[in-house]
Parts: structure tokens; C-alpha cells; sequence
């Protein structure tokens, strides 16, 4: 099979073209595997983080890809929970143990035994990859392959950010930034709040705006200041300066949630600009987000699909994978990136 495979840890600044397209074996499902015929498969900037070393993958060469959307080819004897042909998705959560506390109240997200699909096991950067039954989504119908593909990572895990954010409706939500996650969260909460107002802070006006197209009260520079302070703001940058100015903007009592695996070191100076009175002073709460849950990854594709959210996408051939991901580091972003298998 055709797969494009991280071969090495590299800079994207040095290095153009981070993947190679190869021929590999098509990988054989285990017991309780599914063995999922590739259509297409988001791009993330997570995968940034995993070519630049910032969260480096298990083992190389690796193919990368956790936004997979495609259908059942074969089954491990022990699998059952899907048809033959049944179209279906994987997400950032590849496996976790199951019995520790965190699995047991539903928080597997945190589990030490967590494994990601793209860093811990092969992703879907590939025409074929396999993946535990249990941790595989059936695809409401109302989406097209590519539509669906960001839903499983962006779309959830902004889910499972504004979730963290405790919004009432009424109450004003930040974005700061505005790719693939934030113009998701914008569409939810234009549905499950309407009576709120959503600030956007994005670096380019191609992303601000985007944002006011789509529905934004405000959409101002990544370190604006906005109109009125936010209750609640999400964080999807991955530097750290921004986190400084959404700390600043926040109400008395409101929540910051950063929504990032790895935060890059080009700018970690600014934090010593964070002073406690006018950043984190009046019982304000930073929280992170980590990885999402399957029960993140359901609901949200269930909930998308009722309101129905419908993520703008740029299509990319397989072989263009490195071009998409260069795009993506230089921030040439309009809705979400994905790879036609």
C-alpha cells in the first residue's frame, strides 16, 4: 500500500518536505482489530508537533494521520462490531488500559497506558491502517468523507474544550485562534448558546476575517484587547504569548482552557512577562485540555450531525502531505486540511 512516513525528526523550517511516499505491507488486523480501507484523513497540527520532536512518535518510521475516515476491509476474528464496507472513523484516542481509575469514570483521556493513533500506532497518512474496534465511530450519513474527518479531532476536542469551559448562555466566549478547531466551536456555539456573544483573536485578517463570515460578534488581533472581557476563553495557538493577553482579557472568575498538545519554545520569554495581579489575580482558572475521550468523539459527531455542522475544508492528494503540513506551520489556514487517499 501507499503511505507517506515520518522517517526522521526534523525541523519544518529545515526541512521542506518531512514525509516520504513509499509502498509498505498492508497491516493485518489483530483479535479485536479492524483493518480500515482508507478514503481520507485530516491533517493537525498535532502532527507538527510529532515531526518537530515536541510529543516525537514511539517508533520510526511512522505514518502519521489521526482524522481517519473509511471503511472496513477486514476484521480480527474476535471483532464484530462493524459490517464489512460499514464506513467508519478513528480518532487521536487509539487505545487505553480500560481498568485504571481515570478509564473507570470515563477520563481514559488521562490514562498512563493512553495511546495516540499517528504517534503510538500507525495512522492514517496510509490506504490502510488498523484499529481497535472499541475505539472506532460509525459516520452519520449527512457527512462526506471530508467533512467527517475533521469532526474527529477538531471538531471533539473543541467539544470537549467548551465542555471545560463551563459557559452558561449569555455569557461571552474568546477564541484565540482560529483554524480547524475554532471555527467548529464557533458553529457549536452559535447553536447551543445563542444569546452569547464570541470574540475571535487571530493573528491574520484572513482568519478574522473568516470568523465574522461565520458569525463572530468581534474578531480582533491575537493580543487585542476586545470589546468586553470574556467569561470564558479557549486557547488554540500553539505559542505562548497569546496565553498572556487571554489571561489579561478574562472576567474576574473566568476560565482559560488551552487547547494544545505541545506549546512551541520560539516565544516561552514571554512568560516572564506574566505578572500575578493583572494575569492571574481574581480567582481565574487556566485549565488544559488533554487528548479527548471516546465518549468526546460520539456525542460531538451525533451533535454535529443534528444541528448539522459542516467544517470547511482544503483537499490535498496523499503525496501533497508535506505541502499541507507546511501550510499548516505558516498558518495559511481557512477552516480544516485534509488528505484524499
Amino acid at each position: 500500500m501507499r503511505a507517506m512516513i515520518l522517517k526522521q525528526i526534523c525541523h519544518l523550517s529545515e526541512n521542506r518536505a518531512p514525509l516520504e511516499l513509499v509502498d509498505i505491507p498492508i497491516p493485518v488486523p489483530k483479535d479485536s482489530e479492524i483493518l480500515v480501507k482508507v478514503s481520507v484523513c485530516g491533517v493537525c497540527h498535532t502532527e507538527l508537533d510529532e515531526i518537530e520532536g515536541r510529543t516525537p512518535p514511539a517508533f520510526l518510521p511512522m505514518v502519521l494521520g489521526h482524522q481517519v475516515v473509511g471503511t472496513v476491509a477486514e476484521q480480527g476474528k474476535l471483532a464484530s462490531r462493524f459490517e464489512i464496507g460499514e464506513r467508519l472513523g478513528s480518532a487521536w484516542i487509539h487505545s487505553a488500559c480500560g481498568i485504571c481509575e481515570y478509564c473507570q469514570s470515563g477520563m481514559e483521556n488521562l490514562c498512563a497506558e493512553f495511546k495516540a493513533t499517528g504517534r503510538d500506532a500507525c495512522g492514517g497518512y496510509a490506504e490502510y491502517m488498523t484499529v481497535p474496534e472499541a475505539f472506532a465511530y460509525p459516520i452519520p450519513p449527512i457527512f462526506t468523507d471530508s467533512e467527517a474527518a475533521p469532526l474527529l479531532c477538531a471538531g471533539a476536542v473543541g467539544y470537549r474544550s467548551l465542555k471545560l469551559t463551563e459557559l452558561k448562555d449569555g455569557q461571552t466566549l474568546g477564541l484565540t485562534g482560529f483554524g480547524a478547531s475554532g471555527h467548529l466551536v464557533l458553529m457549536l456555539v452559535k447553536h447551543l448558546y445563542p444569546h452569547s456573544k464570541i470574540f475571535v483573536f487571530a493573528r491574520s485578517e484572513e482568519e478574522r476575517e473568516f470568523a465574522l463570515n461565520l458569525g463572530a460578534d468581534w474578531a480582533g488581533d491575537s493580543e487585542g484587547v476586545s470589546p468586553d472581557k470574556p467569561n470564558a476563553i479557549i486557547d488554540t495557538t500553539p505559542v505562548w504569548k497569546p496565553i498572556l493577553a487571554a489571561l489579561g482579557n478574562l472576567k474576574p472568575g473566568g476560565r482559560l482552557i488551552i487547547n494544545a498538545i505541545r506549546k512551541e519554545d520560539i516565544d516561552r520569554q514571554a512568560l516572564l512577562d506574566l505578572d500575578y495581579s493583572q494575569h492571574l489575580w481574581m480567582e481565574k482558572t487556566l485549565k488544559t485540555v488533554a487528548n479527548v475521550t471516546r465518549t468526546d468523539v460520539a456525542e460531538f459527531l451525533n451533535l454535529a450531525a443534528q444541528i448539522p455542522i459542516k467544517p470547511e475544508v482544503q483537499e490535498y492528494h496523499l503525496e501533497d502531505a508535506s505541502r499541507a503540513l507546511i501550510e499548516l506551520k505558516e498558518r495559511k489556514i481557512r477552516g480544516a486540511k485534509v488528505l484524499i487517499i
